[in-house]
Formats: structure tokens, C-alpha cells, sequence
């Protein structure tokens, strides 16, 4: 085939259908001299990257950040940017908690860089904050803007209101009635976003760091979560984004995103949900379209075209899966529990807005008092209802608001409509608000949101699953030819994406039909696996006969840090509906020794008993029906480590220490995890 057309069935491929070619990842491609194609095409004039490998590499990072321009950001305190946000993830000192006399005193640096990095402010509020802080704006003096500088805590519950109805509007005291002033003195920080993305991005053969542009769609509806972060491929981006205020509901934000953003012009983007552990059920609304199958069709294609990954795992809490569901049978999985926010069956007790607060749309009292209600309540399954207040730990839990179930439903869709409208990879990070990208060493995390700049504050709980309920959050994995723009873009459009919950485990996964047993041993494991099957992400090829059965190829390695720890198996996670129609999720361990004794000295925090520096193993699935929908993926699981509150219980004199840190109440150690994007079977 041509060079160019075969360019452009690939870019079909990737960016209509999700699907991965082999050759994008295998040089096999000749420019005609001999000398193999560059898998990667530039949308932007730089340089070529030195560091370049066909089979890809694993580079770490972080897509979700907020600074100082978040109307709910810790950062406002240290008046921490987009541009310091992108000096911590090159691994240069920013200023930090603590604040002495209205400034930073302190400083933080991580131990290593990242390799790219996508800031997402809030697309919400850009101008309202800027017209509530500036002297001189129009609306300064209005009852709202005055309210909300009574305090940063008090700001932001005000503003936030605004994003919790579902049908969201501006406020017309501020923005004007037709919210124009608000769009007006948006412009400036959204420019302000986008220039610190372009400076920060290096663009020289060295490829040191890539930086995105990007923000965050921050739906709130019913206080449940429904928020995506939108990431562009390069420095073309719309003029403004696309906020919750404009478009309500996620096929709208696309509608409304892919008319701001023309592909004909090199504009391009894709989203990405997150803490979807929070979401009451609203994450899932093809399962609510009342059998309207033309309906569920056009939501599954253009769901397909430009969310093709969500996070897994944040500083909110765990994604992956949750134990008790009655829709999804499976046997119970303890590592479901490791940093979960949401329990079945468990009596929650969660602050509620209080009928005191102003309404959505209305002005707020000068005085700006503000109350809360705390409500119980034993957390159940949703049902065919969606639920509220997520966002406050409480409401309904439901299969589509978690990875594991949530791609089972997927599945289920598929055969019914013919599409896969929860066809998603796996990525984690941090969802910082203190513009400290990538800050996820449970030995030294100093907080992600405002109250918890101390052990004291950090240790208590707090709003928004933070506090003691919070954790430090994960980073973003992805198998690239090179640290640019473009080729992380299309590594998240193919899905050869994977999550971690902080430390950087690399994992590989391969699904093909003729991997050998001692395949663990080939030297050039990842070409071989390349040419023989698919990459995480992918779909398995067409059996070769009605008796084959799938292998897969796992392999893992330890995070290089000697502050990091051995890992300690690896596992397979398969989903399936059964010929009943019945949805099924299983765990297979297939390598590495759950009863190594590895565990933590609890007086010191170090780590007991011994792991494994890499795991591989390839393993075949005996049970495997080609006549169902199913999906596998890999979880890759560490040895035990002190979690980070128990690191902040030793930082305090122990006739100081709060309950916590010996009640029992909040486990001390966790299991680090990394997870990879699935393989789909489709038959």
C-alpha cells in the first residue's frame, strides 16, 4: 500500500474506529530507502525526537491538575500558575505550604521529573472569578462577588452551586443576561492556560517534556460527578472552552466541542471522565434512553470517536471496582477496598448542602452565611434511577460508576446495539489543587486540596472525600515511539494507555491466539508480542478455529526508585455476559507469590519480606467461549507499604496523634497497584 493511504486507514483506525493497526507499533514500514517510517506524524512544526523507539515507551505523567486559576483550588492560597504547575512536573522547587503573612514560606520539589503534563483548570468560572477579584471589573461590588470573598472556602461553595443543578446558568448579576461580560474576562486566563502549555513544551530533539493544553468540563449535576477533562493535541484550541454552563450533558460537550474545535483546521481533542466512583449512575446514560436503540447507537459512536479513556484512580478515591454489586456476579476482591471511597452496604454519614445556602441562580446574601446538614444513610445499589451527592460521599453506587463493572455493561450494550459505548483505557493521576503534578509518594505527600497543608488537617476528614478519606492519587502511563505531542495523543487514542497508583510499575500486555509458553524468555518481547497479537487496548483478532483459545502475555517491572517497593503478583481481570445474558467479572492470579510474607514494620514503616523486581507469564484462558462479549485486563499489585497516614502519624508527637492513627478506623498500610487498559473480544 501506498505510504500515504496507508497513513490515512491508520488514522481511521485510531481516531474513528479506537482500533490500534499493528503497524503503528511494529517498524515494518519503509519510506522506500530502506530506512523505516517515523511512527508518528506531526501536527506542529519541532523537531524530530532523538529518544524515538517503534515499540514504544513507557512515559509517566499526570492529566489532571488544577493551580490557582480553579474557582476550588488549594493553590489560590500559594497563588501557585499554570507555569509553576509545569516547573513541579519538570522537577524544579516550587514555593508551598506553609503560608506565613498571606505568602508561601515553604518549598516542594518531587525526587524525579515527569515526562508530560496537561493542566486542567476549570473551564467554569474563568471570568466570574476574575470580575469577583478585580477591583476595577464591573460586578465587584455585586451582593455575589462580595460573598464570595468573605473566604476561599466560602467562594467556592457559592460558585460551585452554580455547576450542581442540571440545568446550570450563569449568574446575570455578574455575567450579564446574556453572560457575555463573563466570556469576556475569560479570555485572558484561558490564553494565560495555554501559553504556560506552550512554553513548558519542549520541542527541540531532546523531547525532555510534553505539555498539553487542556481544562476541565466540571458537570455537577444532583452533586454526583460527571466531570471529563478535555485534552487537545496541540497549541490549535478553541478560544474558549467548552463548559458545563454551555453544554449540560457529555453528547454536548461534544457536539459543542467538535464545532469550537474543527478538525479541518488542526484542531483536535479528546475527553477523559474521572471519579466516576462518584457518579451515582450518571456516568451511563445509555443504560437510561429507554430502549430507544437509534438513540444509544448515536451515543456509543460519538462517545467511541472522542473519549476513548477515564481515570481509574485519583486522590478521591479508587475507581476500579467495588464488591456487592447484585447486577455484576463475581466472587469478593479485597484489593476493590485499597483507597475506596464508596462501600456497599456500608451506613455513611455525609455533609449535604443546607437549605440556607443561595440558590444556583440567585444572588448571594452579602452576610454569606453558609450552612451544611449531615445526612445518614446505608449506601445501596441504584437501580433504574440515578442518585445524588457523590461528590459528598453519599447516594446510590452502580455498576457503570466503576472500571470493572462498568466495561461488563459495555459489553452488554455491545450485543445488543452492536456498539461498545464503555470501550475505555485506563489511566490515573493525581487531581492536585495545589499545582503539584505527579506528588504521589505516600512517604512524602503534604496534600491535594485547602485544609490539608499539615499532618493534623490531613488526618482529619474533610470535604470532597479529602482529608483523612483522601489519598495522594496515581499517574498516567502511556506506551509511546517518543516523549512528543502527537504520539502520546495517539497512544490515548489507541488506548496503549495503563494507570498506576503512584509508583511507576511498567506494565506490558499482549491478547493473541499463537504466544508460546516460554515466550517470557524472548529478548525482544514486545516486537514479538506486537506481531503475533494486540497491545493493551486492543481487539483480539478472529479465533483460527472454533477450538483456539486466547493467550495473553503479562509482563511487569518494579518501579526503578529505590524509595519504591518489589511487586508481588500480577492478575487478570476477565469480564464477560454469559449465555443467560448474565454479567460476570472474575480474578485470575498468574504470576509472582501472595504468601511471600511481605508486609510493614509497624514501628518504623519499613517494608518486610521479600517481591519480585519484574513478573512475567503467559497464560492461557482454558475457559474461554468464543461466543461471548468479554474483556481482559491486567492489575499489577506491590508488596504491602505504609500508607501515607500513617508516614503523617510518626511526623506528630504521639500524645498528639488523633485517633486515627490507632483506632484501627483507617488501615495503615496499602498495596500500590498498576492497571492497563483492557483487550476486547468481540464475537
Amino acid at each position: 500500500m501506498h505510504l500515504i493511504a496507508r497513513r490515512i486507514v491508520q488514522l481511521f483506525c485510531v481516531m474513528v474506529l479506537g482500533l490500534a493497526p499493528a503497524s503503528l507499533a511494529q517498524p515494518s514500514e519503509s519510506t522506500g530507502s530502506g530506512t523505516p517510517a517515523r511512527l508518528v506524524s506531526y501536527t506542529e512544526e519541532r523537531e524530530p525526537c532523538a529518544d524515538y523507539s517503534p515499540t514504544g515507551k513507557a512515559l509517566f505523567g499526570d492529566l489532571h491538575v488544577h493551580t490557582s486559576f480553579s474557582f476550588d483550588a488549594a493553590a489560590i492560597a500559594i497563588g501557585a500558575t499554570p507555569a509553576d504547575a509545569n516547573r513541579f512536573a519538570k522537577g524544579e522547587a516550587i514555593s508551598f505550604w506553609p503560608v506565613k503573612e498571606g505568602k508561601p514560606a515553604g518549598e516542594y520539589q518531587m525526587d524525579r521529573p515527569l515526562d508530560f503534563l496537561a493542566v486542567t483548570d476549570h473551564g467554569e468560572f474563568l471570568g466570574e472569578r476574575r470580575l469577583c477579584g478585580e477591583p476595577d471589573s464591573p460586578a465587584y461590588n455585586s451582593a455575589f462577588c462580595t460573598g464570595t470573598r468573605v473566604s476561599q472556602r466560602q467562594g467556592m461553595i457559592m460558585m460551585g452551586q452554580m455547576i450542581t443543578t442540571e440545568t446550570p446558568a450563569r449568574i446575570a448579576e455578574v455575567c450579564g443576561d446574556d453572560g457575555a461580560l463573563c466570556r469576556e474576562y475569560a479570555l485572558s486566563p484561558w490564553r494565560r492556560m495555554a501559553a504556560a502549555a506552550e512554553e513548558a513544551y519542549d520541542k527541540t530533539a531532546q523531547c525532555k517534556f510534553t505539555s498539553f493544553v487542556a481544562y476541565e468540563y466540571t458537570g455537577t449535576p444532583g452533586t454526583s460527578n460527571y466531570h471529563r477533562n478535555v485534552i487537545f493535541r496541540n497549541d490549535n484550541v478553541p478560544e474558549l472552552p467548552v463548559s458545563y454552563v454551555d453544554a449540560p450533558y457529555d453528547s454536548m460537550l461534544w457536539e459543542k466541542l467538535d464545532t469550537a474545535c474543527d478538525r479541518g483546521t488542526g484542531c483536535e481533542y479528546l475527553t477523559i471522565p474521572h471519579n466516576s466512583n462518584l457518579a451515582n449512575g450518571r456516568m451511563a446514560p445509555y443504560m437510561r434512553l429507554d430502549g430507544n436503540k437509534e438513540s444509544r447507537i448515536q451515543y456509543a459512536t460519538k462517545r467511541l470517536e472522542r473519549e476513548p479513556i477515564m481515570e481509574v484512580f485519583q486522590h478521591k478515591g479508587a475507581s476500579e471496582c467495588v464488591n456487592g454489586l447484585g447486577s455484576v456476579l463475581a466472587a469478593p476482591d479485597e484489593l476493590c477496598d485499597v483507597e475506596a471511597v464508596r462501600v456497599m452496604g456500608r451506613e455513611e454519614t455525609f455533609v449535604s448542602p443546607g437549605a440556607a445556602q443561595p440558590a444556583a441562580n440567585a444572588s448571594a446574601d452579602a452576610s454569606g452565611r453558609l450552612q451544611l446538614s449531615f445526612t445518614t444513610e446505608v449506601t445501596e445499589e441504584c437501580g433504574d434511577e440515578v442518585g445524588g451527592s457523590g461528590m459528598l460521599g453519599g447516594g446510590c453506587i452502580d455498576a457503570s460508576d466503576f472500571l470493572r463493572s462498568g466495561l461488563v455493561e459495555g459489553l452488554k450494550e455491545e450485543a445488543e446495539i452492536g456498539l461498545n459505548p464503555v470501550k475505555l483505557g485506563v489511566i490515573a493521576s493525581t487531581d492536585t489543587h495545589a499545582a503539584t503534578p505527579g506528588a504521589a509518594d505516600e512517604a512524602d505527600w503534604r496534600g491535594h486540596v485547602s485544609l490539608e497543608s499539615t499532618p493534623k488537617e490531613r488526618l482529619r476528614p474533610g470535604l470532597l472525600t479529602s482529608g483523612i478519606d483522601g489519598n495522594p492519587g496515581g499517574l498516567a502511563g502511556v506506551w509511546a515511539v517518543e516523549n512528543s505531542r502527537d504520539a502520546i495523543f495517539d497512544a490515548m487514542m489507541r488506548r496503549e494507555v495503563f494507570g498506576t497508583s503512584g509508583p511507576r510499575i511498567i506494565p506490558r500486555f499482549f491478547a493473541g491466539w499463537d504466544y508460546s509458553k516460554d515466550f517470557c524468555k524472548q529478548a525482544d518481547l514486545a516486537e514479538v508480542g506486537y506481531a503475533h497479537g494486540v497491545a493493551m487496548g486492543g481487539d483480539l483478532s478472529a479465533a483460527p478455529d472454533p477450538n483456539a483459545k486466547p493467550t495473553f502475555v503479562a509482563h511487569a517491572m518494579r518501579d526503578p526508585s529505590s524509595k519504591a517497593g518489589p511487586l508481588q503478583q500480577l492478575q487478570l481481570i476477565k469480564g464477560w455476559v454469559d449465555a443467560e445474558g448474565q454479567m460476570r467479572s472474575e480474578v485470575v492470579t498468574i504470576a509472582g507469590d501472595t504468601d511471600s510474607r511481605a508486609g510493614v514494620d509497624l514501628n518504623t514503616g519499613k517494608r518486610t519480606g521479600e517481591g519480585f523486581a519484574s513478573l512475567c507469564s503467559v497464560y492461557r484462558d482454558e475457559s474461554f467461549d468464543p461466543k461471548l462479549h468479554t474483556y481482559y485486563y491486567l492489575r499489577v499489585v506491590e508488596t504491602p507499604s505504609a500508607r501515607w497516614s500513617f508516614h503523617d502519624c510518626l511526623r506528630i508527637p504521639e500524645a498528639e496523634r488523633p485517633a486515627v492513627c490507632t483506632d484501627g478506623s483507617y488501615p495503615q498500610t496499602i498495596n500500590e497497584m498498576a492497571w492497563t487498559s483492557p483487550v476486547w473480544y468481540r464475537p
